[in-house]
């Protein structure tokens, strides 16, 4: 799978036990690149700049300081969106361990443990618009998974875990 936001790669049957079987890199989708998103404060800016020069031209000059308000405004909400996209979640898959490591915006890290054997992924479906949730449950705990990705990417994850989970439930063949 080649999306930006979900990076999947799966090995060979008969792996080595220490190989990694399955691994995803799940990051949030953010359409707007940092061209773009400087394209766009270009426009905002001259749009409030003229803004603001029509305002002061009318003798509304108090008004003119609240166009500039609203430029730091739109910069702190898309400063904040960037930085939360920095999120992601590393999903490794070898015979023994499933390990699902989220990694914050900040940089903080932590890791969650299941035996892919009892693992079982848990998918909660709406139909016309198809998977809203997913969990990894496993003796009694479960852990939300892919919380930011959008449907069609749930799906597909969602089908590349199941696989790969039911390849170390399934006899290898010789």
């Amino acid at each position: 799978m080649t999306d930006r936001n979900v990076e999947m790669t799966q090995n060979v049957p008969q792996p080595a036990p220490d190989n990694v079987l399955f691994r995803a890199t799940l990051k949030p989708y953010r359409s707007l690149t940092p061209r773009g998103f400087a394209a766009l404060m270009m426009v905002i800016v001259l749009t409030c700049f003229g803004s603001a020069l029509l305002f002061w031209s009318m003798g509304a000059w108090p008004i003119a300081a609240f166009f500039g308000l609203d430029i730091l405004a739109i910069h702190l909400a898309f400063h904040l969106n960037y930085r939360a996209a920095r999120a992601c979640e590393i999903v490794e898959m070898t015979e023994e361990h499933l390990t699902v490591r989220r990694i914050a915006p900040n940089g903080r890290s932590e890791a969650f443990d299941f035996n892919p054997y009892w693992a079982r992924l848990e998918v909660e479906r709406v139909p016309d618009w198809g998977i809203i949730r997913m969990a990894l449950a496993s003796h009694g705990r479960r852990l939300a998974i892919g919380g930011f990705l959008n449907p069609d990417d749930r799906e597909s994850f969602a089908t590349a875990l199941t696989n790969a989970l039911a390849s170390v439930r399934t006899p290898e063949r010789a």
